[in-house]
């Protein structure tokens, strides 16, 4: 079928956390025997082997507006409904970015004349508010909405987790025929928002993308991410702690912007995505430690524990509820609940590299079966049928 995908962003230099997952999202939707079109939110259209695009109807604006938000020390206020959506701002995206945005969607339906889905994927919703359903109304096209935000995007998390502005606030979730999210805890808080028919759809890995390199393990445990928010706790008990404690350990943090101690663990900055792989092959642990919102409610996805095991990683992970989904606690990763529980855990593997490889091949054995990125596609597909 011919699918037209609604994309926050396909452009990696944005830096937008789902981008990656994105591109290999639809690349699987395109190998599952799918025609993929993308039309960008963000930023300008970048063409691949998988997808043909079309031009951003807004590329001026929404580079100036994620530039505004980029220099923004604030983040959105739940005491204030509108966040940053200023008077200006909204008077902006109701006169001109939502008219230029539903007249190239309307243009691209009637010139392909053939769309099956549209699929909304981490788009504004407040932006859009509408479009959806005047889609269904005059073209018949089932529409589906991806949020891969969950659930640090919902207005009680957003100020924590440092979104810029709510883009739920105003919103209608129940013009969208189907709701995917990467988070099954949130699935009732969705529902009460006029959500209908939400589904999960977690986070996955492309096995080809993502497939273990033969590189000498020159690191003993390493972490990679951007910011400390919501994961001090577990950063300092997995990392700042037994690095100072154990002084022959080297420990390897990639990624930055970290407001915390992180004891004597080598700080190696920025990591690009093409030398991601040699990072974490490289290492003899790799570490999961995520927002306490992601760990603390329920069955909430991020990419990083399918990317690591499809490297046939041996993770190491804080406690995280309903991990357990996805991974099998104890053979394909190891879960610690204590600073000393890590310390011995870290030990422990590092003086048994036949248990670290017996780990990692476990845990990228559960990817090839189960988390793929061809396995949430035939999601996808499964969904549209029964909406059709």
């Amino acid at each position: 079928m011919k699918i037209l995908a609604f994309t926050s962003t396909i452009d990696l230099k944005h830096r937008l956390g789902c981008t990656p997952s994105w591109w290999q999202l639809l690349k699987a939707l395109h190998e599952t025997g799918n025609e993929v079109i993308v039309l960008p939110y963000l930023g300008g259209s970048v063409e691949s082997l998988w997808w043909r695009t079309y031009d951003n109807p807004c590329k001026t604006e929404s580079l100036l507006f994620n530039k505004f938000l980029n220099k923004q020390k604030k983040v959105v206020d739940p005491a204030k409904t509108q966040g940053l959506l200023s008077p200006i701002t909204s008077n902006l995206i109701k006169y001109d970015v939502k008219p230029k945005v539903r007249k190239q969607l309307h243009k691209i339906i009637e010139k392909e004349k053939d769309i099956d889905l549209i699929f909304f994927m981490n788009i504004p919703l407040n932006h859009i508010t509408g479009i959806a359903s005047e889609i269904k109304s005059e073209f018949n096209i089932p529409c589906i909405y991806y949020d891969g935000d969950m659930p640090t995007i919902l207005p009680k998390y957003a100020s924590e987790r440092g979104f810029k502005f709510d883009y739920y606030v105003g919103a209608d979730l129940s013009e969208y025929d189907a709701f995917f999210v990467n988070s099954k805890g949130v699935i009732d808080d969705l529902k009460e928002a006029g959500a209908k028919n939400v589904q999960p759809l977690y986070y996955a890995a492309d096995p080809d993308l993502f497939a273990p390199v033969n590189v000498e393990k020159t690191r003993d445990v390493s972490f990679f991410g951007y910011g400390s928010e919501l994961r001090e706790e577990w950063m300092t008990k997995m990392i700042s702690e037994p690095s100072k404690k154990m002084d022959s350990t080297n420990f390897s943090v990639g990624g930055g912007h970290f407001g915390i101690d992180m004891g004597n663990s080598d700080l190696v900055g920025d990591i690009s995505y093409s030398a991601f792989r040699e990072f974490c092959c490289g290492s003899k642990i790799n570490l999961n430690i995520t927002r306490w919102s992601h760990t603390n409610i329920y069955a909430s996805a991020t990419a990083r524990p399918f990317e690591l095991a499809a490297y046939g990683a041996c993770m190491v992970s804080q406690p995280y509820n309903g991990i357990d989904e996805w991974f099998d606690i104890g053979k394909e990763l190891i879960v610690v609940n204590s600073e000393e529980e890590a310390i011995e855990t870290y030990e422990w593997l590092l003086s048994d590299d036949e248990e670290r490889t017996k780990i990692g091949e476990k845990a990228r054995e559960r990817v090839l079966k189960e988390h793929t990125y061809r396995n949430r596609a035939e999601t996808i597909i499964e969904i549209y049928t029964k909406i059709r």
